[in-house]
């Protein structure tokens, strides 16, 4: 239908942001600076999804979007961007994205990056970017981020949400607070729920990663005032919201950005190592450091997610009719029904956590 005589698809680009430029905090400067900027998504769940299309509807100028993993049936529930055609197909999170992203806003520059973010890539995944939005499902990677934005100067938005809970906080990357402050250690695997053990609504990842995205474009648009110093936290079930202080002395020994060891980034803190076992079709992780790990507690988690064994001396989750996790009470991991590590790796920090 025209509009003032003119297609629709022959309007002024201008048009496109015409409302987000009316809302004065940003006005035409702060669209100015959103057109060239350079954001990367990491992880492309359903965190990742919502946040990427938010910012491409926004107008950010370039967009890298980064995940290892595969669209699956069980996602589609809430990572916006997929549909059963991808999950069919096992299309790559990060290349069925960037497709669809293309035909909702033609000028962002978009790159997908289908890797598994270790501190030997980190680098070069992310050099040059404004600003990164965590998407991933993991602490490691987390901590890893945390690390890289420190020793760059680099702004992150961290989120996570299981359940109908999540949170929010941007870290500057200037200094003081950081990550590490909030959470000074990665917590055993057994302490901490994930979205394929305690589930997870869709309603509440979307409003997490708006929450991710508004912060983002604070800080992209100069509008670094207006950035919550607080940790926002909202359960979204009980309607409660709590807002958690992080001041710059919040961890005044902290040994990312006060004593800046960047033990993730340089390898010292790597959790796990990962081995091909030759002829089985399975990767074994083992944690550097060995663990012991409450099996019962393990296989209650587990019980909605599949069929589950459990002994004295470890518990197992049948996840499909080819692939099994054995969790021994040391923290070894076998992921049977694949050769590939990096698939690996995304089923343990599904289903056990980093």
């Amino acid at each position: 239908m025209p509009t003032n005589g003119q297609p629709l698809h022959d309007q002024p680009s201008n048009d496109r942001y015409c409302r987000q430029q009316q809302f004065a905090p940003i006005g035409e400067d702060g669209q100015r600076r959103l057109r060239q900027s350079d954001v990367a998504v990491l992880g492309c769940g359903a965190l990742g999804t919502v946040a990427a299309e938010l910012l491409c509807r926004a107008g950010a100028g370039r967009i890298r979007i980064i995940d290892r993993d595969i669209v699956e049936w069980s996602n589609l529930q809430r990572q916006s961007l997929f549909d059963g055609a991808d999950a069919s197909a096992g299309t790559s999170k990060a290349e069925a994205a960037a497709t669809r992203l293309a035909e909702i806003n033609d000028t962002v520059e978009l790159r997908p990056l289908v890797v598994d973010v270790r501190a030997d890539n980190i680098e070069s995944l992310l050099a040059g970017v404004d600003l990164v939005v965590d998407a991933t499902d993991n602490f490691q990677v987390r901590f890893l981020l945390n690390d890289w934005a420190l020793a760059t100067g680099t702004a992150w938005v961290h989120g996570g949400c299981v359940g109908a809970s999540g949170q929010v906080r941007l870290f500057d990357g200037a200094g003081r607070p950081c990550f590490r402050c909030l959470v000074p250690q990665p917590p055993p695997p057994d302490a901490v729920e994930t979205c394929d053990t305690a589930g997870v609504l869709g309603s509440a990842t979307h409003a997490i990663a708006s929450l991710q995205v508004t912060e983002a474009i604070k800080w992209l648009t100069g509008n670094h005032d207006a950035i919550s110093q607080d940790v926002v936290s909202i359960d979204f079930w009980h309607n409660r919201t709590r807002r958690v202080s992080l001041t710059e002395d919040a961890a005044p020994t902290c040994v990312a950005c006060r004593q800046r060891r960047f033990e993730f980034l340089h390898g010292q803190q790597r959790s796990q190592t990962e081995t091909e076992l030759c002829g089985r079709n399975a990767i074994q992780i083992t944690p550097v450091e060995p663990r012991i790990v409450d099996l019962a507690a393990l296989a209650k988690r587990w019980d909605k997610a599949g069929a589950t064994q459990q002994t004295r001396f470890f518990v197992r989750l049948q996840i499909d009719a080819t692939t099994q996790l054995t969790l021994f009470r040391d923290g070894r991991v076998i992921v049977s029904g694949t050769d590939e590590i990096a698939r690996a790796r995304s089923l343990v920090d599904r289903y056990v956590g980093s």
